[in-house]
């Protein structure tokens, strides 16, 4: 089967079209024939893994020296189920299903940048929304578990003022719609370029931190929550730390392992079919334009999701 492979860690180059052995289901699992995947900042960051001394040893340690120790990335699926194991029961060959290779830290399987992959029935696999495309199902599993990771740090009551800090990427898109779906009065962080789709989540007011004294815009809030992390700051960033109320909570996306139990997954999937949430797409890529694909997720500025099609 045709797939990337990421050859080593490093630039955009070390991503190889190649032809690689197509997996066999195991009985438990099914074999899934990807239709469309995506590029997320995560997988541009195992990628490059240009990160300091003791976290790049640490992240060498998770996914491989020198190379990535399955050098087919990718943890988002979508797809048609090809073949199932012999125990599998929860899905029938010709099922369109949408899925996230990760249920917990130590269990994770990448190799979705790729024609097939095979997975458990029991992980974060569920059949597609009926009302979604592939594309637009291989929108939801990172941002919306993400998302939903950081929200589930937080109790929202109806009318809570809320600052989403890089509302506009991937998490952002989801945690706007989750926490207006909670009741959240959203005040959303972002360019002005992206005022226009971030008011179209659920935002009742949007801050640009590219002006001068963007601060002076804050107001107070009972959740600041950080979706881009160490990655991106500004002097607004670091003053939105502090523009809590006296029981506030500041959350980041950095802080502590993000968790990605099926009930957030199977959630997000009724939530979508629900369509209470909508998955943003910023730009659709073929197979073999993956690589720039990448270069355009490690530039920073996407809109939701870039997402793959095979």
């Amino acid at each position: 089967m045709k797939a990337i492979e990421c050859l080593k860690y490093g630039d955009v180059e070390n991503l190889v079209l190649s032809n690689v052995k197509k997996p066999s289901a195991k009985d438990n699992e099914v074999l899934i024939k990807i239709r469309a995947t995506s590029v997320t900042t995560s997988d541009v960051l195992i990628r490059r893994l240009n990160e300091p001394l003791i976290p790049r040893f640490i992240l060498q340690l998770i996914f491989g020296f020198g190379r990535p120790r399955n050098p087919v990335l990718g943890m988002v699926t979508a797809g048609i189920v090809e073949r199932k194991g012999k125990d599998v029961t929860l899905f029938e060959t010709g099922d369109e299903v949408f899925a996230y290779g990760s249920i917990s830290p130590t269990k994770r399987r990448f190799g979705s940048y790729a024609e097939y992959i095979c997975l458990p029935e029991d992980w974060n696999l569920a059949l597609k929304p009926v009302n979604l495309s592939f594309e637009e199902a291989a929108a939801i599993p990172y941002g919306g578990l993400l998302a939903s990771h950081l929200l589930k740090k937080t109790s929202i009551n109806k009318g809570d003022k809320v600052l989403i800090y890089g509302a506009s990427g991937s998490i952002g898109t989801m945690a706007i719609q989750l926490a207006k779906h909670r009741g959240a009065h959203v005040t959303s962080v972002c360019s002005g370029r992206n005022f226009e789709l971030v008011t179209s989540l659920g935002s009742v007011k949007v801050i640009d931190y590219t002006i001068e004294n963007a601060e002076a815009q804050l107001e107070t809030y009972k959740y600041v929550i950080d979706a881009v992390g160490n990655s991106k700051s500004s002097t607004l960033k670091e003053k939105s730390k502090k523009a809590l109320t006296s029981n506030g909570k500041y959350i980041s996306i950095d802080h502590g392992t993000p968790l990605t139990p099926k009930e957030a997954f199977f959630n997000l999937k009724r939530l979508a079919e629900q369509e209470k949430i909508t998955p943003v797409i910023d730009s659709i890529y073929p197979l073999e334009k993956i690589a720039e694909a990448h270069k355009y997720v490690e530039m920073g500025h996407k809109r939701g999701n870039v997402v793959i099609t095979i």
